[in-house]
């Protein structure tokens, strides 16, 4: 049988949370977990990436660019030969998203829309051209996303949300490495979304993640776990 480690994109999971594990509020504007030393960081690890990733749930409600702050770090990519920006990719099981929201409107990159087959056709007509929208047939897998991005040539893959999207990578071993943002605040509110949702993880008591690396970045902590043997820190990639 083929190692399926090998048949993926090295895949780095990315997200923030409060002290008591929030991601964002129940209601209102959304919740500000980072900082401006953790974005520029952020910028920095997306620039070493060939695809970001994200559901098509964040898409909807934080209509994200998914674009480098940095023009010398696109620069600097262009000059390698690659694309200004990674490629974005979303993962839909209905195709309710809008061609006018900034996931498809924003910078220089291939956009790929994975969608459950029933929709495939509807999300070709609304989403056409902006972006290429991939048959995932019945049931979305994200073991089968990431196998596809690997054959297209995406070696490098950030997952950066929301918590159904993180979750099914983690409870489906599909992770090499987690950074975890801690905000220095609680949030209190048990209607928020938490991370992660209920599931069977390959880490847990009997066999816990290796804490890699901790970073302060200001008043936030930088918490970096290797979930796979293929872990390499970001600082020792050939970017």
């Amino acid at each position: 049988m083929a190692d399926l480690r090998l048949d993926r994109p090295y895949t780095l999971l990315s997200c923030a949370m409060s002290l008591d594990g929030y991601l964002d509020r129940s209601a209102g504007p959304r919740l500000l977990l980072s900082n401006a030393a953790d974005l520029d960081r952020v910028d920095e690890v997306r620039a070493g990436c060939d695809a970001i990733l994200v559901g098509a749930a964040t898409v909807r409600n934080d209509n994200p660019r998914l674009v480098l702050r940095d023009p010398a770090r696109s620069a600097a990519r262009v000059a390698r030969g690659l694309p200004p920006t990674p490629w974005k990719v979303t993962v839909t099981a209905q195709a309710k998203l809008d061609p006018a929201a900034y996931f498809f409107t924003t910078g220089e990159s291939r956009r790929l829309v994975y969608c459950a087959g029933e929709s495939a056709v509807e999300a070709r007509g609304a989403l056409a051209p902006a972006a290429e929208v991939v048959d995932a047939g019945p049931t979305v897998s994200m073991r089968e996303i990431a196998a596809d991005l690997h054959a297209r040539g995406v070696s490098r893959l950030m997952v950066e949300g929301g918590r159904s999207v993180l979750t099914q990578f983690l409870t489906e071993g599909l992770a090499d490495e987690l950074q975890l943002v801690v905000a220095p605040f609680f949030l209190g509110d048990a209607r928020a979304p938490r991370l992660p949702d209920d599931g069977v993880f390959p880490w847990c008591p009997e066999h816990p993640a290796r804490l890699a690396d901790v970073r302060r970045l200001d008043e936030v902590v930088l918490l970096t776990y290797a979930l796979s043997d293929r872990f390499c820190p970001h600082q020792e990639r050939d970017l």
